[in-house]
């Protein structure tokens, strides 16, 4: 089951089936449901950020949780299943760049339905907020998907090197060098865009 890129939201998220052939318990599709609320944010943020594009960002993240949902052995424990699941989705990203090999880049903004978001935030606030995650998008933006993948999974994700080095396919040195690479670029980046205003 694949959803037009327009017509992502939670709710048809959660209502994918969860493994083929089979009906989850009510208690079952209870714990699928909250692990989907969740995870999801942070599934999309993960995916999002490494291949920059909303539209596969949203189709990548309900096949990551197909998959999720199809081993629910992993579900069991919330904070192993939440560590297990942002692997998946950092290697759904990555295989799918390299299925495509390119990368192409849209603003976060331009969501058809935006994710659920809390209610009651001031406008001035959320305006900022959106032209830092712009201004921040864009240094990501010059960064190579190896170096951008590196830096998001383990100073956003909190990854360890090692676990970064296993994702990325590669020794825990070149991951260390990748993101070395990356923080310098990303700062000289980021020092250019202040500048600029």
């Amino acid at each position: 089951m694949k959803l037009a890129a327009t017509e992502f939201t939670e709710r048809q998220l959660m209502s994918a089936p969860s493994a083929p052939n089979s009906t989850p318990t009510p208690s079952e599709r209870e714990i699928q449901d909250r692990f989907v609320r969740d995870n999801l944010r942070r599934v999309f943020s993960i995916i999002y950020r490494i291949v920059g594009n909303v539209a596969d960002a949203q189709d990548l993240t309900q096949e990551t949780f197909i998959k999720a949902l199809q081993r629910k052995d992993q579900l069991k424990d919330a904070q192993k299943s939440a560590q297990w699941l942002g692997r998946v989705a950092s290697n759904t990203a990555i295989d799918f760049l390299r299925r495509k090999g390119r990368v192409n880049f849209t603003e976060i903004d331009s969501l058809a339905e935006p994710l659920p978001d809390p209610v009651n935030r001031r406008a001035d606030v959320e305006m900022l907020r959106s032209e830092e995650a712009g201004r921040l998008d864009r240094c990501l933006g010059t960064l190579s998907v190896r170096e951008r993948t590196a830096l998001v999974l383990r100073d956003v994700e909190d990854m360890p090197a090692h676990e970064v080095a296993k994702v990325l396919g590669c020794s825990p040195a070149t991951v260390r060098s990748h993101i070395a690479n990356a923080r310098t670029k990303f700062r000289a980046a980021f020092a250019m865009g202040k500048e600029a205003l």
